[in-house]
């Protein structure tokens, strides 16, 4: 019976100053429908999503003003940055507010910018390194201010696995949907959607979801390692290397490493490149050999075997079913 799901997974959402309100209760009330058709479905194995919303109130750290369940309480495993209608500018960021996306994401935390959302986890230096997406209005601004980060305007979504950003104003649908997918399944993510009647992609439902690490383990050395491979891809990676970064033996950092992410380092890897794989396939007109390269394969067909393994679908197959012609750039206006 739902009643019995104890375990819970806790989501905060960010409220600043400006703050699209409408995304703010509709990112509340897309997870309690989640949490009532998991319930519906008797999944007992699954975790209670439960909401709290978090105020950015003057140079104070961010202080919980609401609760959607109250009771006992963990560490947040994802904090949710809702966009913002009237815009934002860099220097309204309050030096408290970057410091606790730091905290939260060392914690172990997914961090999602919608729209504005991205800027400000581009402004908290997170993303240097990274790839992301923002809105179209913005992203010529974005790309001077923030050289250092890969920006894919033409991506609606870039889903980095610690770090998701998206470009669209109404994009808080599919990131919640995306949080949905990672914390009950594809098929709880589906019924949501359905639900509520908004789009989602049935690549999650079809292939499997997009690799989401498991990042609140509490174990710092290998949650060091696992943001590493994120900012890098795992291009190009060795045992070694991951081990001399953990600070660890190679035997012991095998050890913990399984034992906090539920994979061995090298099939780590091999989600993460296919993840990364997935979102070109979908939103780029690559060759199938240079995405291959792109995600740290030399040999294409070693790339198409473990790509099949992981979803299914030959790369050629996948991008025939679920990609779709990348938005044509914005003229400047």
């Amino acid at each position: 019976m739902g009643a019995e799901r104890a375990a819970v997974a806790e989501l905060g959402v960010l409220i600043y100053p400006g703050a699209q309100m409408a995304a703010v209760h509709g990112l509340t009330d897309l997870f309690g429908v989640a949490n009532r058709i998991a319930a519906e479905h008797q999944a007992a194995q699954l975790p209670v999503l439960r909401v709290s919303h978090w105020q950015v109130d003057g140079e104070q750290p961010p202080a919980r003003v609401y609760d959607s369940l109250p009771g006992t309480e963990s560490h947040l495993l994802a904090v949710l940055i809702p966009p913002s209608i009237g815009g934002f500018s860099p220097a309204q960021m309050p030096a408290c507010l970057a410091q606790w996306l730091h905290d939260q994401h060392a914690r172990g935390a997914t961090l999602g910018g919608v729209c504005v959302g991205s800027l400000m986890l581009a402004e908290s230096g997170l993303l240097d390194g990274r790839s992301a997406t923002t809105h179209w209005t913005s992203a010529k601004a974005f790309a001077e201010q923030y050289p250092q980060i890969r920006l894919k305007a033409d991506t609606p979504i870039v889903d980095d696995g610690d770090l998701i950003t998206t470009a669209g104003l109404m994009a808080w649908s599919e990131l919640g949907l995306r949080m949905v997918d990672r914390l009950l399944g594809p098929s709880i993510a589906t019924g949501t959607a359905r639900f509520l009647v908004i789009e989602h992609s049935d690549s999650a439902s079809e292939c499997g979801s997009n690799f989401a690490p498991i990042l609140s383990h509490g174990d710092a050395a290998i949650l060091k390692v696992q943001h590493w491979l994120q900012s890098t891809g795992a291009t190009d990676v060795s045992l070694a290397a991951m081990a001399a970064r953990a600070g660890l033996e190679e035997r012991t950092f095998l050890r913990r490493f399984r034992a906090a992410s539920g994979l061995k380092p090298t099939e780590y890897c091999q989600h993460l490149r296919v993840g990364k794989a997935r979102e070109l396939l979908e939103f780029s007109n690559g060759t199938i050999d240079h995405i291959a390269w792109t995600v740290g394969y030399q040999d294409p067909g070693a790339f198409r075997a473990i790509f099949r393994k992981i979803t299914g679908l030959a790369p050629s197959d996948y991008r025939a079913r679920f990609g779709v012609t990348p938005t044509p750039k914005a003229a400047n206006v």
